[in-house]
């Protein structure tokens, strides 16, 4: 199995990708670029759409089109290029703080969580938005990320980048409660001395980023500067590493016809001359073949 290139253009920062079974289309956000992407990957064809500022997490609506966290805020956009209705302000000041990694519940909850950029305080918030009302879920994170949810919607799962840990949660869906707070995984930590932006180096595989879940309950981490995709049994048991052509995978997902082909975005922003000579594809969208189908996108149902 190896990895193609499906958009020659690179991001900046590719985020949030899912597939939408629909329009049989794989959608995306360029964080930095403030752009929503879409891409016909049988014609070979990509969309995009400017937005007013960064976007952090997208998520299919039931009602057609799209719900998207912003910096300044969560909107709808019901169609492809149109206006956006605001929904909710986030509770954070958007001069330190902005949306990061979400995506729905598979009751049609959208969740979206936050990250606080000078990344020196774990400040970071897990929002769940229940129809119009807001509702912080979990926090103490530097960098929100790695949300997914079980198949037989027990588990949530999610991540911070900065202390390197996956934790998981016992999850009641019908109620939306949590309990059992747990660790799922713990990354090695930076080498000392390791400098962001630093390519290779002894003893580092990474930090857990975005993330998904495939129909057997198999939880996949993209490992930011680790150059790999982790493949993680439901108990937490590492059973597969992917090496990625990229050293900065974001975020996989789990699409195609018969949900047995693994995207994932990458990142180039901050990244050496060196490493992008290496790595053109830095920045790009990847996908390859695998044995195991995906999950269906959960769609906003408000």
């Amino acid at each position: 199995m190896t990895w193609q290139i499906l958009n020659p253009n690179p991001d900046q920062l590719g985020e949030s990708p899912f597939w939408h079974p629909d329009e049989q289309m794989l959608y995306w956000v360029d964080i930095p670029g403030k752009k929503i992407q879409r891409a016909n990957v049988f014609m070979g064809t990509v969309e995009s759409w400017d937005m007013p500022s960064e976007p952090g997490c997208i998520a299919p609506a039931a009602k057609g089109g799209l719900v998207l966290a912003l910096r300044h805020g969560i909107f709808r956009a019901p169609t492809w290029g149109g206006p956006l209705q605001p929904i909710a302000v986030l509770g954070y000041d958007p001069a330190q703080m902005r949306a990061n990694d979400g995506k729905c519940d598979p009751l049609g909850r959208f969740w979206a969580g936050s990250m606080y950029e000078p990344r020196d305080k774990a400040d970071g918030v897990l929002y769940c938005l229940n129809g119009h009302v807001l509702q912080p879920m979990m926090d103490r994170a530097t960098v929100a990320n790695g949300l997914a949810w079980s198949p037989d919607c027990t588990t949530l799962y999610w991540s911070c980048t900065g202390s390197h840990q996956v934790r998981a949660w016992d999850w009641g869906a019908a109620n939306n409660r949590l309990s059992n707070e747990r660790l799922f995984h713990q990354a090695t930590p930076k080498p000392a001395g390791w400098t962001w932006g630093q390519t290779g180096g002894p003893g580092y595989g990474g930090r857990p980023d975005g993330a998904t879940v495939d129909s057997q309950g198999h939880y996949y981490s993209a490992m930011y500067e680790g150059r790999r995709i982790v493949k993680f049994s439901p108990q937490g048991q590492v059973l597969a590493e992917l090496e990625t052509p990229v050293q900065c995978p974001t975020m996989p997902c789990l699409g195609g016809e018969d949900l047995k082909t693994l995207f994932i975005t990458s990142s180039r922003q901050g990244r050496s001359e060196a490493e992008l000579a290496a790595m053109p594809g830095s920045g790009c969208i990847w996908a390859m073949r695998v044995d195991v189908p995906g999950l269906p996108v959960n769609f906003y149902k408000a």
